[in-house]
This record gives structure tokens, sequence and C-alpha cells, in this order.
């Protein structure tokens, strides 16, 4: 612990962790859109359930490292400032899997979306309005998927980030 945190340092260990975080989750998605070209149903469900946990309880323990890391490398690091890194790295994050969840949206072939489209609307019998509704959203549908899990990510990373950061901090309180 020999260098001084300022924002700039923050900002800095932020976008590293958020690549981390973000390269993880990623990663996460690719592999399950790699295991839905497969076709198997099973394969599918599989996929989506186990990296899901990875992702999920993987990103956790990556958010916490990070915490941990700032906390050893600089002096006088508070709650407020491992909270304020955790925010940052979500927002980083956030944007890496936001960004690969609309190319993949938009990669996604016109007969795949039709198909989509139609279970749907077998599913909750959707009227003729509701169609042209469903429809005119289509075309938006990257750009609507990338500010929601834009959104997502920073909220669950800012509510991680706040839990975590107290817990840094109780543990140094109990000597654990």
């Amino acid at each position: 612990m020999t260098k001084t945190l300022d924002n700039n340092a923050i900002w800095n260990e932020a976008a590293k962790g958020g690549l981390l975080l973000g390269g993880v989750s990623v990663g996460c998605l690719t592999l399950k859109e790699l295991a839905a070209v497969s076709g198997s149903d099973f394969l599918v469900t599989a996929a989506a359930v186990i990296l899901w946990v990875v992702e999920f309880f993987g990103c956790i323990l990556l958010m916490r490292g990070q915490m941990f890391k700032l906390k050893e490398r600089y002096e006088n690091v508070t709650m407020a400032d491992t909270a304020r890194l955790g925010r940052r790295i979500a927002l980083f994050s956030g944007l890496l899997l936001a960004s690969a969840q609309a190319l993949f949206i938009m990669q996604m072939p016109s007969e795949q979306m039709n198909e989509l489209v139609n279970q749907l609307s077998e599913s909750m019998s959707l009227t003729a309005a509701d169609m042209e509704n469903v429809n005119a959203v289509l075309d938006r549908l990257p750009l609507f998927s990338f500010i929601f899990q834009w959104a997502y990510c920073w909220l669950y990373g800012s509510v991680l980030a706040s839990i975590l950061s107290r817990y840094i901090f109780m543990k140094e309180l109990f000597n654990q």
C-alpha cells in the first residue's frame, strides 16, 4: 500500500475490473449462443442454467476480488471508495455485455426472429394489432436490449457493490 487513491486511480481500476467482468459475461453469452446453434433443447437449457450460475457467482467473486485488490494497493481506502469502484466496474462491464447482446440480436437471421415472433403470438394469443406493435419494436430491439441490459447490469452491480463494500470493511472489524 504505497499509492494514494484518487479519482483517476478508481476509474483506471474500474476499467480493468469492468473488462474482466464484462469478458466473463460476454464469454458466457457467447457459449449460450453456441449452445443454441446446436439445436438440442436439452443442451440449450443445460448451458443456459450452468452458464447463468457461473456468470452470477463468478461476477460476484470477481467484483469482490477487485475491491480487495483496491484496498491492498492503495492507502486510506474507504468503504465509499470500494463502493464507487464497484459501481464503475458495473458500468463498464454492463457496457461490454449490452454491446455484445445487441450485436448478437443484430446478427440473428430474420427467419429465426420470425419464428420467435410466431411462438410469442401463439403462446400469448396476440391480435393483429398486437402483432403490428411487436413488429414495430423488432427494428429497435437491439437498441432496447442494449439500454435495458446496460441499466440492469449497472443497477445490479451498484447494489452488489454496496453490499460487498460493507462486507470488506466488516471483515476488518471482526479481525477475519
